[in-house]
């Protein structure tokens, strides 16, 4: 994910990504690690609401997502963000 926040949390080499509505944890670590060849240290996990809009008379939600904060060991950068 790329936002103002995300790009933030990238000085203290923590990255968001968007994952999987059924992904747990230890899923997400595999994977991240797998990808990108980095060690990481801790997950944490959120499920964003999705947000309601009216269209006339009718009110339509959005789906929720899923959102994890991976924190990496220190030295490690992934370089896909790198100059985004």
């Amino acid at each position: 994910m790329i936002t103002e926040k995300a790009t933030l949390l990238k000085e203290e080499d923590r990255y968001a990504f968007q994952v999987a509505n059924k992904a747990n944890k230890v899923q997400i670590k595999k994977a991240v690690e797998q990808a990108f060849k980095v060690k990481v240290v801790k997950v944490n996990v959120m499920t964003v609401p999705g947000k309601t809009k009216r269209f006339g008379r009718r009110q339509v939600t959005s789906s929720s997502w899923k959102k994890a904060v991976v924190t990496l060991a220190p030295g490690d950068k992934i370089t896909f963000f790198e100059g985004v």
